[in-house]
């Protein structure tokens, strides 16, 4: 499997404070598509993970998951990944 690079991008919060993360995965779950991400500068070892949609110019957006259950699943997903991917 070939190494990937990692694709850096800004969000902006509610605040409209800028924020870098580091695209560390995208998976799929669903038919959905999740986005993995990690913050640059903060200290926190904690990813992230944005669902990835669509506006109607067919711009890709990320938003935030809205129900727990479609968050437990994707967060699951992940992990499985990552599990799996160790012991390869």
């Amino acid at each position: 499997m070939a190494e990937q690079e990692e694709e850096v991008i800004t969000l902006i919060d509610e605040d409209g404070a800028e924020h870098d993360f580091m695209v560390i995965d995208i998976i799929e779950v669903d038919g959905s598509e999740y986005a993995i991400l990690l913050p640059v500068e903060e200290d926190s070892e904690e990813a992230i993970i944005l669902k990835i949609t669509y506006d109607d110019d067919g711009n890709e957006l990320l938003v935030d998951i809205e129900e727990d259950e479609e968050w437990e699943k994707v967060a699951d997903a992940w992990e499985e990944k990552i599990t799996l991917e160790e012991v390869e």
